[in-house]
């Protein structure tokens, strides 16, 4: 996992090349008699794989062979023994809000277990790892919400259609106003061990099947990507008809539209219209090559741009539309 997920051949290659750097001890802390490194992992395997190459599964670049004193060098690694409590505010910096992150989810993880094994508040952890934007308290929430869910039977994280678990799009879509007051979620400073209320446990199966899919009835998820689909979902549980839509499975452009005002939904349409008509008049030269479907197109659109045009000077000018009806 290390190997393919976490990119440790950058390091094989450094290390290679310009060996270990004795200023970067793994740090290890000693349980049931063996020594358990808790930071430096990556480093740790790449010195194995230089050392015992032949234990790599399936590598995509070979690993470069080093001189006899280069392995009699790494057979030991510098050190720093600790305990999981004495490194928890190093390895919170370092990985949570510092150069070496770990995943969200994996942040999330630690978070909670700093907060529930130590007993320390999400607000001590933030401060002592210099966190100034709530990321410790967004990313408990998040994780405690899923763990809600699983727990509650409504979703499970095995259910999710793609393979990756995006749980960004879960800790970040709570801080959004519309989704918040769709599950009545706990503000991320309560730290709340079950953020969302009993009454809302069916709304959260939902969101979180919207979120990421369903492979048991082949249901790819409303989400493709963070940005702007949770901002359209967002919008989209404001309003009674376009969660509608939403619960009917419609796509999200859809459903925001329902909710939008009808003004402000027409004047895009027909801006856009014209940009397009505009975009097919530039080519119309070298575009066009005498197609009949092409031109019977063209003389629909001609007819249904008359017919609004029609339609709207009405409404624009009621007294000319009275006038010509009185004539005739």
């Amino acid at each position: 996992w290390l190997w393919d997920v976490m990119d440790v051949q950058e390091l094989v290659m450094s290390i290679a090349a310009s060996g270990y750097f004795p200023h970067e001890p793994v740090i290890i802390i000693e349980e049931n008699g063996r020594n358990v490194v808790i930071e430096g992992n990556r480093r740790l395997a790449a010195v194995k794989a230089l050392l015992w190459p032949d234990e790599i599964e399936q590598r995509s670049q070979s690993i470069p062979e080093i001189s006899e004193d280069a392995r009699r060098e790494l057979q030991t690694l510098p050190c720093l023994p600790s305990t999981r409590r004495d490194a928890w505010q190093y390895l919170g910096f370092k990985h949570i809000n510092g150069p070496a992150k770990w995943s969200s989810y994996a942040k999330a993880q630690y978070i909670a277990e700093v907060r529930d094994n130590y007993g320390i508040s999400l607000r001590e952890i933030a401060r002592q790892i210099g966190d100034r934007h709530k990321t410790v308290q967004r990313l408990y929430r998040g994780l405690r919400v899923i763990e809600q869910a699983e727990k509650a039977g409504v979703y499970h994280r095995d259910y999710k259609f793609r393979t990756r678990f995006a749980f960004s799009h879960l800790y970040a879509g709570l801080d959004y106003e519309g989704i918040s007051n769709f599950l009545s979620v706990s503000e991320e400073t309560a730290e709340s061990p079950t953020p969302v209320p009993e009454d809302k446990l069916s709304e959260l199966g939902e969101f979180c099947t919207w979120l990421y899919g369903d492979k048991r009835d082949n249901r790819p998820p409303l989400i493709r990507s963070q940005n702007p689909d949770l901002r359209r979902l967002d919008a989209a549980l404001k309003k009674p008809a376009s969660l509608a839509a939403v619960r009917a499975n419609r796509p999200l452009e859809e459903a925001v539209e329902s909710s939008r005002p009808a003004e402000s939904v027409f004047a895009e349409a027909l801006y856009a219209a014209r940009r397009e008509l505009e975009k097919a008049r530039g080519y119309l030269t070298n575009g066009y090559q005498g197609s009949e479907d092409l031109l019977r197109a063209a003389g629909t659109v001609a007819n249904l741009a008359d017919d609004l045009y029609n339609e709207m000077e009405r409404k624009f000018n009621p007294e000319k539309r009275q006038r010509l009806t009185e004539r005739q």
